[in-house]
């Protein structure tokens, strides 16, 4: 194999000095049967077909799973008919430059709490300007109920799931203005729960339509600083894809 040189030194030997001494971070919940999941989707079943502890000579599962099952990706194809499916999303897409928009006060005193475009500017202000082709991974302390599926929902007496999520006004700021690849957040659906209460997916639908992809259900992005680390997202490759479990973590 032909080894790929930068003046004198290996692309490996460049990474492993800037890789050392920096975290690794998984932002991704595992995944199992039982787990907070969209309403409308099946839980997961899971079989053993062949197992060590019963005397097989290797263990192996059989997964059922709805693609859009834990910390998961959503292609554009989602829910936008001709839009890109996973297959179609380059490999160097796949780790990008990550921003940290943190509104997990607001949300500890209001559970319907979305972003505003102050929060943006005001994280500029503080680092510069978000880069083109980050991720933005909005943190609202959300996953700390995981995997608590009552408390993800938290709905009210009237059934209304009150939950962060995102804002129409953000979201074309980042795209539009900002050229961000993609999002990302805590909370089972990129609308407030008080939208998809109503089954009012405007907001996905926007992010998708713009040839954006997401990642649902991510987990401690408490442990993330907001500004200055890299985002390495990963999923299978199934042929017309439209969303799948991801592994997902930052190096900071």
């Amino acid at each position: 194999m032909t080894e790929i040189t930068i003046g004198t030194l290996s692309l490996w030997e460049h990474l492993r000095t800037a890789l050392a001494g920096r975290q690794f971070i998984d932002l991704t919940h595992a995944f199992h049967p039982g787990q907070p999941h969209f309403p409308a989707f099946p839980n997961e079943v899971r079989e053993a077909l062949f197992s060590l502890e019963q005397g097989d000579g290797f263990t192996a599962h059989r997964y059922s799973i709805v693609g859009q099952w834990g910390t998961h990706v959503d292609p554009p194809s989602h829910f936008i008919k001709g839009g890109r499916t996973l297959d179609q999303i380059h490999v160097s897409e796949m780790i990008l430059p990550l921003v940290v928009l943190d509104i997990t006060a607001r949300v500890a005193e209001d559970h319907d709490a979305t972003p505003t475009l102050r929060d943006v500017q005001d994280w500029e202000h503080r680092n510069g300007v978000i880069p083109e082709s980050a991720f933005v991974a909005l943190r609202t302390g959300w996953s700390s109920r995981w995997p608590d599926p009552a408390a993800m929902a938290n709905r009210d007496a009237d059934g209304v799931s009150r939950t962060p999520g995102w804002s129409l006004d953000v979201l074309q700021f980042l795209i539009k203005e900002r050229q961000v690849a993609a999002v990302g957040h805590e909370q089972t659906d990129t609308d407030p729960g008080r939208a998809t209460s109503r089954q009012d997916f405007s907001l996905e639908t926007y992010v998708l339509g713009q040839d954006r992809w997401q990642i649902e259900l991510l987990a401690n992005l408490d442990s993330l600083p907001e500004a200055g680390a890299a985002l390495v997202a990963t999923w299978p490759k199934p042929e017309g894809g439209s969303g799948f479990p991801a592994r997902v973590f930052a190096i900071c």
